[in-house]
């Protein structure tokens, strides 16, 4: 339960970046959820997909808000 509620609030937390921003935010958040899965092998690759995707997934999650 713990980690579910940390993962729904970095990804609240990471929906409200700008571009520059949305990377770091998605890195982070990346990161620190792949560490809660996978160890430190899962930070390194949570955070580098992290931040190639997260100024997609902002810009999806912006999109549906607006609806």
């Amino acid at each position: 339960m713990k980690k579910l509620v940390f993962v729904v609030a970095l990804a609240a937390l990471s929906a409200a970046c700008t571009t520059t921003d949305q990377r770091i935010a998605g890195a982070a958040t990346g990161a620190g959820t792949g560490a809660l899965v996978a160890g430190p092998i899962g930070a390194i690759a949570g955070g580098a997909i992290g931040a190639v995707a997260a100024p997609t997934v902002t810009g999806t999650v912006r999109r549906a808000q607006r609806r």
